[in-house]
């Protein structure tokens, strides 16, 4: 990875530290929460509230945990709705996996679900600015086709993560852009705020922050 993957990297995880927070949890809990991950993929949903229960000794206190620390959304119910990279809401990036279709959060976080599971995907989405379809065969770090690779593009916008849920702020402006122009003409409007990627290198910036998860344990 170059150096301004590197640093997007570390600077994502300054923002949302979902591999710190992850060793910070118990055994039981860290099992719990990759348990959580796979489920979108084995099951294509979220394991809900009284699964979760089943497996841990203190569910109110494991749930109170996972949503203090951003790493499950929850909805009003108490019922989970979102892993990043997953989310149970319908938002425009669409992954087809291991025969289930799941939807994710962000653009970055669509493009991290094959290299954490090492599966096949076909990414459906669109362009943040023009709306125009885009469509991704993924396998782990390497695009197997895609509508044209070298005019899909992805982009962030740092000052977005406005409150202590990434889900409904950072996430909404982690993009795709379609075409060299548009995605220069997006940066531009906001300099100092955002920043583009060129397809592969943000495959491994969505591969460097989210499979570390696959693999670390708990302390």
């Amino acid at each position: 990875m170059n150096t301004k993957v590197n640093n997007a990297i570390e600077r994502l995880n300054e923002i949302l530290p979902l591999s710190k927070r992850q060793q910070g949890l118990s055994n039981e809990l860290a099992d719990v929460y990759r348990k959580i991950l796979y489920s979108y993929v084995d099951r294509g949903r979220t394991l809900n509230r009284n699964e979760i229960a089943l497996q841990v000794n203190d569910p109110d206190e494991s749930i109170r945990i996972l949503k203090t620390n951003d790493m499950v959304v929850f909805d009003s119910d108490g019922e989970p709705v979102g892993a990043y990279p997953f989310t149970m809401e319908q938002r425009e990036h669409e992954v087809s996996v291991n025969g289930h279709k799941v939807h994710c959060m962000c653009a970055l976080d669509a493009l991290a679900v094959s290299p954490m599971f090492g599966l096949e995907t076909t990414i459906n989405s669109r362009c943040h600015v023009t709306a125009e379809p885009i469509s991704i065969h993924q396998l782990k770090r390497e695009v197997i086709d895609a509508d044209d690779s070298s005019d899909i593009f992805f982009g962030i916008s740092w000052n977005s993560a406005a409150n202590n849920c990434c889900a409904t702020s950072l996430c909404t402006e982690m993009i795709f852009l379609k075409g060299r122009q548009t995605a220069d003409q997006w940066r531009a409007e906001d300099k100092d705020n955002r920043e583009i990627f060129s397809l592969p290198d943000a495959i491994d910036f969505a591969a460097g922050f989210f499979v570390p998860l696959m693999t670390r344990q708990a302390a």
